[in-house]
This record gives C-alpha cells, sequence and structure tokens, in this order.
C-alpha cells in the first residue's frame, strides 16, 4: 500500500534528518516504528502525510509511493483525500470544540455528507466512553479521553491508512492498554493499515504485524513482530529484558556509542 524508498528530509534547508528511510506498509496491517526521541520517527510521518511544511522540512531525494502513485510532493488535503490521516503527537484536539464538533471537523474534506452521523456511531462503538461526553469541550477530557477523540477524529476522515505518533504519550497504563486494544479492533473490523510510531515498544508490538526500529535518520533493524520479540538485542534495548528477564528501564543503556546494528 504504501513505500517509502530511501527517503532524506532537511530542516531549514540545513538539518538533515532522514538520511534514507525506507519502510513499507502493506495493505490491512499495522506496522510499528519504533525508535528514541530525535531518531526521526515524527519525521518519517509528516513526510507521508505532506505536513512538514509546516516546520519548514521538506523531501529533498527518494520517493514516497501510496497505491503507486507519487505523494512526494503532494499538499496535505490531498493525500488525506487519497486516504492517509495523521493523528499527531500530544493529541492536538480543538479544546474549545465539544467531542461531537470535533469528530465533525474530522469529516471536513468527505463529499459524502450523508453518512457523517453513521461514521460517527462508528466511532462510538470502537471509544463508548467519547458518546456519554459528546456534549462536553475537548478540553475539559483527560489526556486519555483527548487521545481516543484524536483517533476518532482520524477515523471519521475514512482514511485507508491511519498514521498515529505516539498514542500512549502521557497517559495512564490502564488506559495505555485499552487504547492499543481499540486500535488493534478498528484494523481487524475496518481492514484499516496502521502506522504507528511509539516509544513504548512492548505496547505497539502488542499489536503489530510488522516493526522497523529508527536509529539516525535511518531503518537500523526491519522483522516481523514475532522475530523482534525473540531478537535479544530488541529485548535488551527496547523491551527492558535481557537473559535474566526484565530489568528497570533505568538500567538498560539504549544507546550505546556502538551502532551495534549498523
Amino acid at each position: 500500500m504504501l513505500k517509502v524508498n530511501n527517503i532524506e528530509v532537511v530542516y531549514s534547508k540545513m538539518i538533515l534528518v532522514l538520511k534514507g528511510m525506507s519502510i513499507e506498509v502493506p495493505d490491512g496491517d499495522i506496522v510499528a516504528l519504533l525508535g528514541s526521541n530525535g531518531a526521526g520517527k515524527s519525521t518519517t510521518l509528516k513526510a507521508i502525510s505532506g505536513l512538514l511544511g509546516g516546520d519548514n522540512g521538506q523531501v529533498t531525494k527518494g520517493r514516497i509511493t501510496y497505491q503507486e502513485e507519487d505523494l512526494t510532493s503532494m499538499s496535505p488535503d490531498k493525500i488525506v483525500q487519497k486516504g492517509i490521516f495523521q493523528s499527531m503527537e500530544g493529541r492536538r484536539v480543538f479544546k474549545h470544540l465539544t467531542v461531537e464538533e470535533n469528530l465533525t471537523a474530522g469529516a471536513h474534506t468527505r463529499k459524502d455528507r450523508r453518512n457523517i452521523k453513521n461514521d460517527m456511531e462508528r466511532v462510538y462503538h470502537y471509544f463508548p466512553k467519547l458518546k456519554t461526553l459528546r456534549t462536553r469541550h475537548a478540553g475539559l477530557l483527560s489526556g486519555g479521553e483527548q487521545q481516543m477523540l484524536a483517533i476518532g477524529r482520524g477515523i471519521m476522515a475514512k482514511p485507508k491508512l491511519l498514521l498515529l505518533d505516539e498514542p500512549s504519550l502521557g497517559i495512564a497504563p490502564l488506559l495505555v492498554k485499552e487504547i492499543f486494544q481499540n486500535i488493534k479492533q478498528i484494523n481487524e473490523e475496518e481492514g484499516m493499515s496502521i502506522l504507528v510510531v511509539e516509544q513504548n515498544a512492548n505496547v505497539a508490538l502488542s499489536i503489530a504485524d510488522y516493526g522497523y526500529i529508527i536509529e539516525d535518520g535511518r531503518s537500523v533493524l526491519e522483522a516481523p513482530v514475532s522475530e523482534l520479540l525473540s531478537n535479544q538485542e530488541v529485548q535488551e534495548h527496547y523491551l527492558g529484558m535481557n537473559e535474566e528477564g526484565r530489568k528497570n528501564y533505568r538500567d538498560v543503556k539504549s544507546y550505546r556509542k556502538k551502532q551495534r546494528w549498523i
């Protein structure tokens, strides 16, 4: 469905962030993009969704194709209409609007206005709590509720590919588990492809089919999730485990000077 082929991304015409990034998202799969802060995960999503321009960034090399159509220089609104929607890091809900108004805003680019109410009920099916809060202003919701709303707003755009940037960020652990179970349910019931960026590798790999690990602007390891989970390097660096079992994350030296996968 989606191919990111050897792209480079530069900010302000001088800061090179992505240095030959290549990933693929098959139709109907969940793909996890893992890595440390500053590795280039969010930049990869913005390159796909066309949102780099807002940060004075641009793809200077390589190609991004979606269903064999070139997206590399396409505007964000056109990309949404093609079937790709990005849920931004930090949720970015419209705090002065109600839950229902936020969901309606997610359908802004759609032409089939008659189906919007039905699709809103689909969102409430996945996130029942939002229905009870539908008249409440989004700024009064908890972090977990706002994340549900941000994902629900993405569903309202009826994408074929949903991009999720750090959906667990700033959310209580119990709600994180619930939200990721909902993401998996959306994937299975809607047949929606999902590319999820996460620092919480355990929760991301619990629902994904395939994973990429990014360091310093490029993919350094990729494999089906079953292989990543059995990889000793991944266990130590990203899952907080060694041969003796789980370790305290503070004791795991995740980012050593020696790049062991390159």
